[in-house]
């Protein structure tokens, strides 16, 4: 957990306040030979410097962490597939249009094209006129322009759904989980059918998928009031970092200062100041 908390902060930076609380800056400021260090809100080592913000405790930024930078993670790998699931959907919405454009053209040439692959057929004992590509693609060229025109339009806003979605669940927005939550469980019956029609490894895969991500929003990230709701994962995330302020102050091995480590030491560096020469009593 801790190692996935300095990766955060190597790509991000580090998280270091200075509250306007005097005990509670204290707990979290401290010195050494170089100078003031500040506890990272997010990995808990100790930052050498001015602290990147200051203010009220309350106002102190939550940065994700642990379970919570888990969270995040996950949220981003479906951003990431809610982002190519619209780049498909938008240029399949720009291949039927285009398709609608020219459709005449493409029914000349498949007309001209089927009577002389059939002789070929024939021979190979098939017949093309009940193969089920030919009989889709009979469908697609003989459909109407109006037919044609709204699954371009159904296509290229489902695309942007998916889009927002995507972005919303990249910048962690509780409504992008609500929407994909909402979004998502809608076609789940239409899954349902699809399969009760004709199970295949894609649909029962795409079926489980679905299913996984609208049960793991829910119940992680505490929607439609499960589990406490809005209020408790909060709650939850604040708990997070103010129980790591709280320990800052509880265990004084993990505050540096003159002559000792802090959480953030090479153990193979020398001390910071020289250490005190013993009495003559040996204390």
């Amino acid at each position: 957990m801790r190692s996935r908390d300095l990766r955060a902060c190597g790509w991000h930076g580090h998280v270091t306040y200075a509250p306007t609380e005097p005990e509670l800056a204290a707990r979290l400021r401290g010195e050494t030979a170089l100078g003031t260090t500040w506890r990272c809100l997010r990995c808990g080592d100790w930052v050498l410097g001015s602290p990147a913000s200051a203010g009220p405790a309350a106002q102190a930024p939550v940065p994700p962490r642990g379970r919570a930078l888990r969270q995040l993670l996950v949220l981003r790998l479906l951003a990431v597939e809610r982002i190519f699931r619209a780049t498909v959907l938008v240029a399949a919405a720009y291949g039927v249009h285009r398709f609608a454009g020219s459709q005449t053209s493409l029914q000349a040439t498949f007309g001209s094209l089927l009577p002389a692959a059939r002789p070929l057929a024939e021979r190979l004992g098939i017949d093309l006129e009940q193969t089920k590509i030919i009989q889709d693609a009979e469908k697609a060229l003989h459909a109407r322009q109006e037919t044609l025109t709204l699954i371009a339009v159904g296509l290229m806003l489902f695309g942007v759904l998916e889009a927002v979605e995507g972005v919303g669940l990249w910048l962690a927005k509780r409504w992008a989980e609500y929407l994909t939550v909402v979004a998502t469980a809608a076609f789940l019956p239409l899954e349902i059918s699809e399969l009760l029609r004709t199970v295949t490894v894609t649909r029962v895969v795409a079926f489980a998928v679905n299913v996984a991500v609208v049960a793991y929003l829910v119940v992680a990230k505490r929607l439609f009031g499960v589990r406490g709701g809005r209020v408790a994962y909060q709650r939850e995330l604040s708990s997070q970092s103010l129980l790591e302020v709280e320990a800052a102050g509880e265990d004084a091995e993990f505050r540096p200062h003159a002559g000792g480590r802090g959480p953030g030491r090479d153990p193979g560096l020398p001390d910071l100041a020289p250490s005190r020469p013993e009495r003559p009593d040996g204390s």
